[in-house]
């Protein structure tokens, strides 16, 4: 299945439509991350749409930066999403910022002071805050609103000039303090921030609000399918009214789909930078991170990942989806391409006492059972190798099929194996056992004399390469309720205040938040092992991906891997209970 494109929905339609009607001639998004921090899984799905809907009816997609807040944004986080659009498989057609037209919005604000539907409010964030009203109550009129056009205009003029303090003024848009829709009840659209800023160095002070700048963008680059997630839906009027009044020459049109969120997982750029900065992850790409580079590292698959969105479909719906979803299908995509091999995590001795001291025996190993072009590869097998601890046990309960005092099991890939011994410290640990083999029952003989229930892995000892291997669990306990609960939170924070108390809001924001995420951090959500892998792994790469044979799949780590000493992540288990549901 080709994944660059979409099944049926709801945007497919209009853009049907709209070229059929000769509204477009050619279709145009946009993917416009802020570069506040690292794109996660719910900006993958965000891409995907913007780019294989474009890719579809013969159009283009612009990247656009959104970089209209200079105390958050850095040029790490505009490199890391060039290099995560690029991963997934998307070129742009464009690279724009929207400080790249910082000039056009100012004088775009200009117009607006003249048409009086603009002006400067000397109210604090409070202030604006108490005015504002609530969702069943009008606002009421800011002392400041009926200053003249001359009285504005210099004002904003001296805002520019940096002749303020940072919250000492803002430019309001002057619509309507009773609007039913809170958006319009005069939101700010310049704020004071005395910051440098990574593109434009110290050439402003004054910054527009997101929700100013964002439809003056679109419309500036002739974008004619502005898609964004079902929270900006109530914004869209204001959408509109900034293009309008602006008197921009090209029209753009909003249209709102569903976003993606997982349980258990954090998908705040505030809460994962927290992460990052307290040292509870070891970076935006921490495997247990949900960012698109975490995943990266973690060792999923464009192919995957966009699978999994197909699958997620596009429409106004919003819901939490199980991340055994996403499990499935980088299984899916991995099965016929990681090839199989034996690595042993928590390692005990086992030493073949009737096996030649000193020979190695060289065994055929097949390298995928799912995909017999991958051939075959030859692994040493001695006196001397490896098992798992946990496939021993010198007391086993019944109906345990592995090894224990007595008891024969076939290692894969190579002989029958019975215990005859187990070895103890002083401490009664068990740290090593005898076993003895049968020659006659070497794999792929077609030896028929008796069975084994059990099959275990091994790694021949003298030749197995040092290994160390992340396991993981998922970064959150149980399934975070604030998180569903507070969607759109962050831009509430921006919608709502405008910007004129950003610090403030997020702190209140931020505290009620804490006593549930923070809380919810499951300590054992990285564990660390140390064992072997067979030979053959000693030249393994970073991203390389294997099966461990009854472990799951693992990928090279790219951090932490050495020459002669790889690090593993643990991408996925083996096995899951997740069922896609039937059409």
């Amino acid at each position: 299945m080709e994944n660059n494109f979409t099944p049926p929905n709801f945007i497919k339609n209009i853009i049907t439509e709209d070229l059929k009607s000769g509204k477009v001639n050619t279709v145009i998004t946009r993917f416009p991350p802020e570069p506040n921090g690292y794109l996660h899984i719910g900006h993958a799905k965000a891409i995907w749409i913007n780019f294989a809907l474009a890719d579809e009816f013969g159009g283009r997609t612009n990247l656009r930066f959104d970089d209209t807040n200079p105390v958050k944004e850095d040029v790490e986080y505009v490199n890391s999403i060039k290099e995560d659009v690029k991963w997934l498989g998307f070129n742009w057609e464009e690279l724009h910022f929207a400080s790249d037209y910082f000039e056009e919005m100012y004088n775009r604000a200009v117009l607006l002071i003249k048409k009086g539907k603009a002006y400067v409010d000397d109210l604090s964030a409070d202030q604006i805050r108490e005015l504002r009203g609530t969702l069943t109550e009008p606002g009421k009129n800011s002392p400041y609103r009926d200053r003249s056009i001359e009285e504005n205009l210099d004002l904003f003029v001296r805002m520019r000039a940096g002749e303020f303090k940072d919250g000492e003024k803002v430019l309001r848009a002057k619509i309507d303090m009773a609007s039913p829709n809170i958006n319009l009840r005069d939101p700010v659209i310049y704020r004071i921030v005395h910051a440098s800023h990574h593109n434009t160095g110290d050439q402003w002070c004054i910054y527009p609000m997101y929700t100013f700048a964002h439809p003056l963008e679109d419309a500036i680059e002739g974008v004619t399918h502005s898609l964004c997630s079902t929270e900006f839906e109530d914004q869209r009027p204001f959408y509109d009214w900034t293009i309008a009044e602006t008197e921009m020459p090209n029209v753009s049109h909003q249209y709102e789909f569903g976003r993606l969120n997982l349980t258990q997982t954090v998908t705040s750029k505030r809460k994962l930078k927290k992460l990052v900065d307290e040292g509870i992850v070891d970076g935006w790409d921490d495997p247990r991170m949900p960012t698109i580079s975490g995943l990266r590292r973690r060792g999923y698959t464009p192919e995957a990942i966009k699978a999994f969105i197909f699958e997620t479909g596009i429409s106004k719906n919003f819901g939490n989806i199980d991340p055994k979803m996403l499990e499935h299908f980088i299984r899916e995509d991995l099965k016929m391409k990681a090839p199989r091999t034996m690595a042993v995590l928590d390692p005990l001795k086992v030493v073949i006492t009737n096996y030649p001291e000193g020979q190695v025996e060289w065994l055929e190993a097949e390298n995928n059972s799912e995909n017999p072009d991958m051939g075959s590869r030859q692994i040493p097998f001695s006196r001397e190798i490896y098992i798992e601890r946990d496939d021993f046990m010198e007391n086993p309960p019944s109906k345990y099929f592995r090894l224990f005092p007595g008891n024969e099991v076939r290692l894969k890939n190579a002989y029958f194996v019975k215990c005859n011994e187990v070895i103890k410290d002083s401490d009664g640990n068990v740290v090593e056992i005898h076993c003895t083999y049968d020659p006659e029952t070497k794999s792929g003989t077609g030896f028929t004399g008796r069975k084994v229930k059990g099959t275990i892995h091994w790694v021949e000892a003298t030749q197995a390469v040092p290994a160390e291997f992340r396991l993981y669990e998922p970064l959150i306990l149980e399934e975070e309720a604030e998180e569903t609960a507070n969607v759109g939170l962050e831009e509430t924070v921006e919608g709502l205040v405008d910007g004129a108390a950003t610090e403030a809001a997020e702190a209140v924001v931020e505290t009620a938040e804490e006593k549930t995420f923070l809380d919810l951090i499951n300590p054992n959500s990285l564990t660390i092992a140390h064992g072997f892998v067979e030979p053959n792994m000693k030249d393994a790469k970073p991203q390389d991906k294997f099966q461990f044979f009854r472990h799951g799949y693992f990928n090279v780590d790219t951090k932490y891997s050495k020459p002669g000493y790889p690090v593993f992540n643990l991408i996925v288990s083996l096995k899951s209970s997740f069922q896609l549901p039937k059409a």
